[in-house]
């Protein structure tokens, strides 16, 4: 009985079975919410379509084909990646120094700055979106204030570009780049950024070789999460781009409109895939670059 007992593998048996009981929900949440969903779409994906019959069971990567042969929708791809990369580095430029001083505040305020963070995420983005519409509207107030102190002469239209998409999916994503950030310096040592102040650096150089790389995976946190809603925003491309600004998940759903059902699945996987792989693959570089 004692020899049983004192047995490391005896001992650690309840701890697994308990631990495997916890994440045991959770996994069968995630494998029936995103595997199966993803398993479907690559199903579907690979039937054709016909306008009479809608979709054709079959095995065809006419889809595939067609979505990489067109240089319209390669163009929608690129400019996806590309306006989600730049909203991630402008979040995150934007961010970490509101998250730092977030984060190094001590003033009994504290809790209303970060409630003044959060207060954005309870507004939902297609009212944010409508927002910014009022305001960069050809008669909106950006434009109206611009002429009344004389900057310009007409009516500045800033909607339906690729400028109002930018701002508006970095004014919904910054929150949690802050956030998230925020969360990894507070649990940073203060006393660091004092030793490293007392032998002779200066902030920037601090913040460089002291925060940067002590802050890195809650960073690639923030730039993972940053990134994926970036990569799959919907409402603000909508409202703010307009008709003539295409992005992959408002091309998923007008494929969907159009009962285009194979097509829009094989839409949907690329933008699913490209995105994870992304995600992965900066994952992967952030870890060996903090091992490193």
């Amino acid at each position: 009985m004692t020899a049983a007992a004192d047995n490391p593998a005896t001992r650690s048996r309840p701890v697994l079975i308990s631990a495997s009981s916890l994440i045991g929900p959770a996994t069968i949440i995630v494998a029936f919410g995103v595997i199966a969903p993803m398993l479907i779409l690559l199903r579907y994906s690979f039937n054709r379509y016909d306008p009479r019959m809608l979709m054709i069971d079959a095995v065809s990567p006419e889809n595939y084909v067609k979505f990489f042969s067109d240089p319209f929708y390669l163009q929608i791809f690129w400019t996806t990646l590309r306006i989600s990369l730049m909203c991630t580095l402008i979040c995150l430029v934007l961010g970490f120094p509101l998250a730092y001083v977030l984060a190094r505040t001590r003033v009994r305020y504290k809790n209303l700055l970060i409630i003044g963070v959060v207060i954005p995420l309870f507004v939902g983005n297609a009212v944010r979106a409508a927002g910014w519409m009022t305001l960069f509207g050809s008669r909106g107030f950006l434009s109206v204030m611009l002429m009344k102190f004389g900057i310009t002469t007409e009516p500045t239209e800033i909607m339906f570009t690729e400028t109002a998409v930018i701002v508006g999916i970095i004014a919904v994503n910054l929150p949690y780049m802050v956030l998230t950030l925020q969360s990894v310096l507070e649990g940073i040592d203060r006393n660091l950024e004092e030793a490293a102040f007392s032998l002779g650096a200066g902030p920037l150089t601090m913040a460089r070789r002291v925060l940067w790389p002590m802050a890195l995976p809650g960073i690639a946190a923030g730039v993972i999460l940053t990134f994926i809603l970036a990569m799959n925003a919907y409402a603000t491309p909508v409202l703010l781009g307009g008709p003539d600004f295409h992005m992959m998940a408002p091309l998923v759903y007008s494929q969907f409109q159009l009962n285009n059902w194979p097509f829009a699945a094989a839409v949907a996987f690329i933008l699913t895939v490209t995105t994870l792989a992304l995600t992965v693959a900066a994952g992967l570089a952030t870890r060996q670059r903090f091992r490193g």
